[in-house]
């Protein structure tokens, strides 16, 4: 803005600065909260449809982002529980497969769990990456 104001002749500086000056007011007074001017502009003119609800009376409360939260009624899983709900939810996983797999499909092969794949990757290696020697 200074910039453009350097450009423009010491008379009409004033001027130009009172301009936006006033303009920065007027909008200013058009975004205040609680019921603007677009409650009572018509639809065609960017208002409020017919339909739309009347706003609320008083503004809703923000939610308590620092408010510590009340304790669990229930304990976490153990390392018990939690194994058995995998393997369910593995069990689960299968049996959905068997029900929904192509009947004409061979069955999968079943890996042995002893042997491990030479070229699989090994754990927090990507796949592709080269080792390093």
């Amino acid at each position: 803005m200074t910039h453009f104001l350097r450009m423009l002749p010491r008379s009409k500086a004033p001027l130009v600065a009172m301009i936006a000056l006033s303009a920065q007011v007027a909008l200013s007074g058009c975004a205040a909260g609680g019921g603007g001017v677009g409650d009572q502009l018509p639809q065609s003119m960017g208002g409020l449809p017919q339909g739309a609800p009347a706003r609320p009376d008083k503004p809703r409360a923000f939610p308590g982002v620092y408010d510590t939260p009340a304790p669990r009624s229930t304990k976490p899983l153990d390392d018990s529980d939690q194994l058995w709900l995998q393997r369910e939810l593995q069990g689960v996983r299968d049996r959905q497969e068997q029900v929904t797999a192509d009947p004409d499909a061979p069955p999968p092969e079943a890996q042995k769990p002893g042997k491990k794949n030479a070229n699989s990757p090994k754990s927090g290696q990507a796949t592709g990456a080269k080792t390093n020697p």
